[in-house]
């Protein structure tokens, strides 16, 4: 039978605290890039690579989660009233985009243990997890070439970016082997975010996952690692080492990613984002060409 999985965990229970005092009252997930907050566009790729079965991972004051991907009667027949089918259109579109489902992570014990929340959901097939601080440009290909290789590999696969050596110890770093593939290594170890330069590569974990069923069993076993949390880098690090359930692999993704994580990269973007838009382009790279001219 043909690889296929269906369902998408994403984990959304952190406080968002690099963003205060936006994220005070506001999940981090709803802050808009652009004109669509952060959380959709990630499940928009769960659902452009044929994932539809969504669950996102919350926690306390998150429900404006739950309510974006809800009806909003109201403020529908307001806009139906007004004509503004437009608007209307853009508003209903969140509702039908997935089958969404939510369960909380209670107590905040790392990205290990959010996604280990997911296992009555998920059971014991092959799943994707997707971090809401990367965004993948939906013009480039990622997820879906990470699920084509979980079923030719029957392994869990980790999206790797290169970063620069002076960035590595801000990620999870793999070590790795080439294959016959020029986008495929695989990996032989792995290290959550090493003491600055002492990172075995270039390689960096950025938040895309395609995982075996088995990753639960590593992870209810998996101990508190960096920070006292429950990682999942020290997980996948097991799976490697001892080659459970085939391993694991990279793909390694030389497309276009925004990272909103960061209060600067969180604008840099939505610039890059806004700047390709046609609707607003034409008449944001002008000015940006002017303010930069100006820039001292």
């Amino acid at each position: 039978m043909a690889f296929h999985i269906t369902k998408a965990v994403i984990p959304a229970a952190g406080l968002g605290t690099r963003f205060l005092p936006a994220t005070k009252a506001m999940p981090k997930e709803m802050l808009p890039v652009v004109d669509k907050p952060a959380i959709q566009y990630v499940v928009e790729e769960a659902v452009a690579a044929g994932l539809n079965d969504v669950l996102l991972i919350t926690g306390r004051n998150k429900t404006a989660l739950e309510n974006h991907f809800d009806r909003a009667t109201e403020l529908e027949a307001t806009l139906e009233k007004k004509g503004d089918t437009d608007r209307l259109q853009k508003v209903e579109y969140s509702n039908d985009l997935a089958d969404v489902h939510y369960v909380r992570q209670g107590d905040p014990r790392g990205l290990g243990h959010a996604v280990l929340r997911a296992r009555m959901h998920v059971g014991d097939q092959p799943f994707a997890v997707l971090l809401g601080d990367d965004l993948i440009d939906a013009r480039d290909v990622l997820l879906s070439r990470m699920i084509e290789l979980a079923g030719e590999k029957n392994a869990t696969i980790v999206a790797l970016l290169e970063v620069p050596a002076s960035a590595a110890h801000m990620y999870g770093v793999a070590t790795v082997e080439p294959t016959d593939a020029d986008d495929v290594v695989r990996i032989t170890s792995l290290v959550e975010k090493p003491a600055p330069g002492t990172a075995p590569s270039n390689y960096a974990i950025i938040g895309r996952y395609v995982l075996q069923p088995e990753i639960f069993d590593v992870l209810e076993n998996t101990e508190p690692g960096k920070g006292g949390e429950i990682q999942l880098t020290d997980a996948l690090l097991t799976l490697a080492e001892e080659n459970i359930a085939g391993g694991v692999y990279g793909v390694v993704f030389r497309g276009r990613r925004y990272d909103t994580g960061d209060r600067v990269d969180y604008i840099k973007a939505i610039v890059q984002l806004a700047v390709d838009r046609d609707d607003l382009g034409p008449e944001l790279r002008p000015w940006l060409k002017e303010f930069s001219a100006n820039l001292d």
